[in-house]
């Protein structure tokens, strides 16, 4: 069996993944990125017209060629994907979505690896033409160098905030909770969803308690849930005497939240991620659809 917070951390990636790539499918990026790759088309066109004259040694000409290419191809992809997003979301599905997505997601894969290829290429011209370009070809070996230095800060960039977020999801998960609380739309549990839900306080049990309860194992402490009478308490062990999202142990006093599965959290940390997410982080069982068939009955 999983560890419990391996499996909150999971879920926790699973979800960023979506949320970010609804993220980058969004109306602005788009926008931005397919804006971004014609203006790279327009100036390398405006720069190809204008060194008609030159005379490169090396085939830079042919480069900056497919560069635009690539660019091109990545602006129909995305063009594409962003299209058939929107109509699924308006028609709740189309019968080709499949077929297109694995085309696109194909087109997108053999993009990227020419990508790099021609970029070694790219690299191993300018590196083998030397500072002699620099006299004979001066607009197509700058603009070779503005493409080829881009083309490593957005890896280097790209490869950073992956690391980031990987280090949050493992060292700092309160903080991607925190994050997604921030930017989410609203499609987790409703405030009145979440106050439906038990609500608990732990008490620890000293050694003097467990003697009275005829309790023998260890025991972390005691949750007992609140406006009940008689008071409803469960006894929980020392493993389960802590807060799979947080990391931290149940101190006395605090409030806890038990999900119908009967997985609880503390009530800061498992209020935020049913914000953002109406499931369980451990079992992924819906509260809502739950709440929604209670009332139906």
């Amino acid at each position: 069996m999983r560890e419990p917070s391996v499996a909150v951390r999971e879920t926790a990636a699973e979800h960023l993944e979506e949320r970010q790539t609804d993220w980058a499918y969004s109306k602005p990026v788009v926008v931005l990125d397919v804006l971004w790759n014609l203006a790279f088309v327009a100036v390398a066109a405006a720069v190809l017209a204008a060194s008609l004259g030159e005379r490169p040694a090396v085939p830079l000409r042919v480069w900056l060629a497919g560069y635009v290419l690539q660019c091109l191809l990545h602006v129909l992809c995305v063009t594409v994907e962003y299209r058939r997003r929107r109509r699924d979301a308006d028609q709740e599905g189309a019968g080709d979505g499949d077929f297109k997505l694995s085309i696109v997601k194909h087109l997108e894969s053999a993009n990227t690896m020419f990508s790099f290829i021609w970029w070694i290429m790219g690299f191993y011209w300018v590196s083998a033409g030397g500072q002699a370009l620099s006299h004979d070809a001066p607009q197509l070996y700058w603009l070779s160098i503005v493409f080829l230095a881009f083309d490593v800060f957005f890896v280097v960039f790209c490869v950073a905030l992956a690391c980031v977020i990987g280090i949050a999801v493992c060292c700092c998960l309160p903080c991607i909770i925190a994050i997604l609380y921030a930017v989410t739309d609203q499609e987790g549990a409703s405030e009145e969803d979440i106050n439906n839900l038990s609500k608990f306080k732990f008490r620890t049990m000293g050694d003097h308690d467990k003697l009275v309860a005829g309790i023998a194992a260890p025991v972390g402490g005691v949750m007992t849930e609140c406006g009940t009478n008689p008071p409803v308490e469960h006894i929980l062990s020392a493993e389960d005497a802590e807060c799979c999202i947080c990391l931290c142990p149940y101190e006395d006093g605090a409030e806890l939240r038990e999900l119908p599965c009967n997985h609880h959290f503390h009530c800061s940390c498992i209020d935020k991620w049913l914000h953002i997410n109406a499931t369980c982080p451990l079992c992924k069982f819906n509260i809502v659809k739950t709440n929604l068939g209670r009332e139906e009955v």
